[in-house]
């Protein structure tokens, strides 16, 4: 019998709204080379060159954003923020150009919110895409589900995060 559960690319392309929320100081990423790499060497992106952005991840944003959906990303730091929430900010530019709306939360503000134990997507109030993550920050499986309940908490959480958040444009790095 085949699985009724949408993928994750099925839920971001019918979606009215997405929200993500991300928890971690850092993610898994190769340290010798990559854009985290290059970013440790100095590289930047150029705001005037859309070509070299992430793709084709901003590209599914972009047609998300043109459908009239809306796509929120929270994230949050603790502070000092590490050497990745430094990559993850100098690019984020690219997120909002894309028409994503990312918001920072620094911990310490966090700390009186229930906040489910791993990282999500939240499709439409209904569907949550749990991503998993070792010790090592090494991306470890999903997990989707309609579960009322879980969807229930993840809104509840991410629009507590919002709310406290500071818009990429006014956060500063410290």
């Amino acid at each position: 019998m085949p699985s009724t559960r949408p993928t994750f690319d099925e839920l971001m392309v019918r979606c009215r709204t997405a929200a993500h929320l991300e928890m971690r100081d850092s993610y898994a990423v190769d340290y010798e080379e990559g854009p985290f790499a290059d970013w440790r060497a100095g590289r930047r992106l150029d705001p005037g060159d859309r070509s070299s952005w992430w793709r084709p991840w901003l590209d599914v944003i972009s047609e998300t954003v043109s459908r009239g959906s809306t796509v929120r990303r929270a994230r949050i730091v603790s502070e000092p923020v590490s050497e990745y929430t430094r990559f993850l900010h100098s690019g984020t530019f690219t997120n909002v150009a894309a028409g994503e709306q990312v918001r920072w939360l620094p911990r310490r503000n966090a700390s009186d919110l229930a906040l489910p134990g791993n990282d999500f997507w939240l499709f439409d109030d209904e569907w949550v895409h749990w991503n998993h993550f070792n010790g090592d920050g090494e991306w470890a499986g999903e997990e989707i589900t309609d579960d009322p309940t879980a969807a229930k908490l993840c809104a509840a959480a991410f629009d507590a995060v919002w709310e406290r958040a500071v818009p990429h444009d006014n956060y500063k790095i410290k």
